[in-house]
């Protein structure tokens, strides 16, 4: 039984108040957090408030599905209570007067904000180590990385100090992480999900996304925040049972792919991992179909100028005029947009806006940003043609298991380590990563595929792994203290 089927039958049956239960998180946050750094902010006295609130409409037998669960949130979605910081010192004191659409679809069925998580500033980091805040810990070793840039939930929903989370995923940031962090996370169909409310980076890669232990527990929470949304025009309408309609079906008839070259590139412990995993999958009946995927390097160039170029547009409202840090060393409007954002963004933020900004210079437009975005459209095209045979595709989520807190010193490098991720995000498709089995003490990850809007069958798959295997569920991670 999931977390999520576990919690609501003791909340509905009276065995636990959602008063107790989050206090009980409340508790674990205090006393571990100051080892993670996962949270940014929390948010205890409404929390307590709207836990007295879900008991009484529990006791009146009128409660949702997620009714007392308590939740927390990536703080690049804005909530119109703590602050919403992208984790950077520009935004470090802005309090959103509105709720982002999917943190308000989940507030309408009295989830608890437990609080605000930590995050590579603006979504942009592959490790959580780019916030203003300070570097997220790894639960599983607190020397390494947790991933990014949703590392801060990640680690939360790992370490215990929440059931469930949301991230967001532009090119990765919600399925490495959960992969470093042994959890499951889904990134869904682009579209699937508003994004009104979700502070942008790159406006055509940006989604939503949820981390879990179990891949059941992401279907029900995607479908409480789904649907088509007025303020976003790039949302879609979808079906009532869009992400659970087969999460109860058996996999007899699906089909991965597999492309053996490309996996021949990891160690031989993730190798071995990744075909144990191909067991599974044909014990339960999936035809396994070898295949050759593009050459993947020309979509991270692609990504790392058009993810780049959008952020640039995104960004440049952050000019210390309107809202936001401005600096006090300004004399002249130049000098206060120059030393605001130069003292307000982080490292990595001012490099992918320089980047940005050069490859939509009128004298570089067609040698870069054109290119990419054809690059990107042969991309979907031969992805498509993949999903003629196979109904999924699998592959590792990243190389290789967490590394070291400050072990990533090459921009390039750390990069390329994207690879596996970013495809989803430049076509738009679903993608779910779950563990799959550890190496060296470390958590490491599966990700699967399929065709937008295809979503369910994702579920249904890493569900159906989930019933028959433990890699996924929690685990006491460092106790005593947290010494």
């Amino acid at each position: 039984m999931s977390i999520l089927q576990q919690l609501r039958n003791k909340l509905d049956n009276r065995e636990l108040s959602a008063l107790e239960l989050t206090q009980s998180y409340l508790k674990e946050i205090k006393y571990k957090n100051q080892a993670l750094n996962a949270f940014i902010s929390v948010n205890e006295a409404q929390a307590l408030s709207i836990a007295k609130r879900a008991d009484k409409i529990i006791s009146d037998k009128k409660q949702a599905l997620l009714t007392g669960l308590p939740i927390v949130h990536k703080d690049n979605l804005c909530t119109d209570v703590l602050t919403t910081t992208c984790a950077s010192r520009i935004l470090s004191d802005y309090k959103s007067p509105f709720n982002a659409t999917v943190v308000e679809k989940l507030a309408s069925q009295d989830m608890i904000l437990l609080g605000k998580t930590n995050m590579d500033e603006f979504g942009m980091g592959s490790s959580s180590e780019n916030s203003y805040f300070g570097s997220v810990k790894n639960p599983y070793d607190l020397s390494c990385v947790p991933g990014g840039s949703s590392g801060g939930s990640a680690a939360a929903v790992a370490a215990g100090l929440s059931p469930f989370a949301t991230g967001s995923d532009t090119g990765g940031s919600v399925r490495q992480p959960a992969s470093f962090c042994g959890i499951t996370g889904m990134k869904p169909s682009y579209g699937s999900l508003s994004r009104y409310g979700l502070v942008a980076y790159g406006s055509s890669f940006d989604q939503v996304g949820v981390l879990a232990h179990y891949a059941i527990d992401c279907a029900y929470l995607l479908q409480a925040m789904a649907g088509q949304d007025e303020k976003d025009g790039t949302s879609v309408g979808t079906s009532a049972d869009f992400f659970t309609r087969t999460i109860q079906q058996d996999l007899s008839g699906l089909s991965i792919g597999i492309d053996e070259a490309l996996i021949a590139d990891l160690s031989a412990k993730a190798q071995s991992l990744l075909q144990d995993c191909l067991e599974i999958y044909k014990k339960q009946g999936v035809r396994v179909k070898s295949i050759k995927l593009p050459d993947l390097k020309p979509a991270v160039s692609s990504y790392y100028i058009l993810a780049p170029a959008e952020a640039a547009t995104n960004l440049a409202r952050f000019d210390g005029v309107r809202y936001g840090y401005r600096s006090k060393k300004a004399n002249t409007l130049d000098e206060l947009y120059i030393n605001s954002r130069t003292e307000g963004f982080g490292r990595e933020v001012k490099r992918r806006i320089v980047i940005g900004n050069y490859v939509l210079a009128a004298s570089q437009y067609e040698a870069y940003y054109h290119k990419a975005q054809q690059v990107r459209s042969k991309l979907k095209q031969d992805l498509d043609q993949i999903y003629r045979e196979v109904d999924m595709i699998l592959l590792p989520t990243a190389a290789t298991t967490a590394p070291k807190l400050g072990a990533q010193t090459d921009p390039v490098s750390t990069y390329l380590s994207d690879m596996y991720t970013l495809i989803a995000n430049l076509t738009g498709a679903p993608a779910i990563s779950f563990p799959i089995g550890m190496i060296d003490h470390l958590p490491f990850g599966a990700q699967l595929m399929s065709k937008n809007f295809k979503d369910h069958v994702l579920l249904q798959a890493v569900s159906e792994f989930q019933r028959k295997t433990n890699f996924h569920q929690p685990r006491q991670l460092l106790q005593g203290g947290w010494a």
